[in-house]
């Protein structure tokens, strides 16, 4: 019988808050569509190009790179 690892599952509580802050209205935390164990970022209605939220945290990646 080979014993499979459970795998953790990204919840909102592992968000920090200045991330659940920095949201704008529309855009909410759910589970991934790619990856059924982090957490993915939804919109609930369209958002316009060019629209800025943040703060920022990271590093910046080119298109080609994501």
């Amino acid at each position: 019988n080979a014993t499979e690892t459970p795998v953790a599952v990204e919840t909102l509580d592992d968000v920090p808050e200045h991330v659940l802050r920095g949201l704008p209205e529309d855009v909410r935390l759910f589970p991934s569509a790619v990856d059924k164990t982090r957490l993915g970022v939804w919109a609930t209605k369209s958002i316009l190009k060019g629209k800025k939220f943040g703060p920022f945290v990271g590093d910046k990646k080119k298109r080609s790179q994501v």
